[in-house]
């Protein structure tokens, strides 16, 4: 049987033109969190966050295995990637809090809402980009709220002469959190059983205006690893033959070496609930040496005891060509 051979398929994402406001993506497969995932996302990171390490603590706070809030977050925008497998670069992200806090063997479901466009302006020295605010919303296996946050990425356009028209004002994404989601995330937890079950320092010894400096940093490595244990679909942190030559580290990696070293500072940290916010300054790519600077911003009771520490992660890359500021994370802490 002979014929005209069809003309193939591209399987790639959206330019940035391609891209409305309204639009939804709900096809990311539904990822169940296993002790597997768990294992390669900290062999990874190599996060000490005691409750996602000890099953017999984080029975006894919680009542059940806490699935790693960074490992939640990062399958969270990995699902998300439909709408930027082209991304050049994420911004921001606003409004994180973790609902209920995901334990292994829960379900994770994302949709991703694109709700607002922004044009970038020409520039003769770089490619035509604009910028996509998307929201997204995580549910686990119950359809029970986990996330609901925003993340701001930068595309390519198609063709650098389209002129789109959109300039959203990306001022008006919501910043604040809201106060009663953060202790509503750790309602019923036995943090006195924390405290029981772990020496050292705990709420108590902390006090607003704290800093610490991390000494030794982390080199960046297995990238694309992480990338695919998280569903990450984005091109620049699978492929290396672009402009720069360099894979692209994924956000969701810095992030969570900053909270690695978070650990490092504060070993008796519970958990993390939320981000105020998360600003890249500037690329991660593999090989380079990450450190930090933390700053314990404020301290708010708890009802039931501990606190909700409200911190700043200042994050630096060091390679050949120099040092760079790469990341300003301002993560919400539980302590005991």
């Amino acid at each position: 049987m002979t014929g005209v051979a069809a003309e193939p398929v591209r399987a790639g994402g959206p330019y940035f033109e391609d891209l409305r406001v309204g639009d939804v993506a709900d096809a990311a497969p539904a990822l169940t969190l296993t002790d597997g995932h768990a294992a390669v996302h900290q062999a990874i990171l190599g996060d000490r966050l005691r409750l996602a390490l000890d099953t017999g603590l984080s029975r006894r706070v919680l009542g059940a295995t806490l699935a790693h809030p960074a490992l939640v977050c990062d399958v969270a925008i990995g699902q998300s990637t439909l709408f930027t497998q082209r991304v050049i670069a994420n911004l921001f992200y606003r409004g994180l809090v973790l609902r209920r806090a995901p334990v292994i063997g829960d379900t994770l479901r994302t949709t991703t809402e694109v709700v607002a466009l922004r044009q970038n302006r020409p520039r003769p020295d770089r490619a035509a980009t604009g910028l996509a605010v998307l929201r997204i919303r995580t549910t686990d296996q119950e359809d029970r709220r986990v996330l609901d946050f925003w993340r701001c990425a930068m595309l390519p356009l198609r063709d650098a002469e389209t002129a789109t028209g959109h300039a959203d004002d990306l001022d008006a994404i919501p910043a604040e959190l809201p106060a009663d989601a953060l202790h509503d995330a750790v309602a019923g937890w036995d943090l006195a059983a924390f405290r029981a079950g772990v020496p050292g320092d705990h709420a108590a010894a902390l006090r607003e205006g704290g800093r610490w400096v991390v000494e030794g940093g982390d080199v960046v490595s297995a990238a694309p690893e992480l990338a695919r244990l998280s569903l990450n679909i984005a091109t620049a942190h699978h492929d290396a033959t672009g402009p720069s030559r360099r894979r692209l580290v994924y956000g969701g990696h810095t992030i969570g070496l900053a909270a690695s070293q978070l650990t490092r500072a504060l070993p008796n940290l519970v958990t993390v609930v939320a981000w105020h916010g998360c600003d890249h300054l500037g690329p991660v790519y593999e090989g380079d040496t990450l450190t930090s600077e933390l700053e314990l911003e404020r301290l708010e009771p708890l009802a039931a005891g501990g606190a909700l520490a409200h911190l700043r992660s200042r994050v630096r890359a060091r390679r050949e060509d120099g040092d760079f500021d790469v990341l300003d994370w301002r993560p919400v802490g539980v302590v005991a």
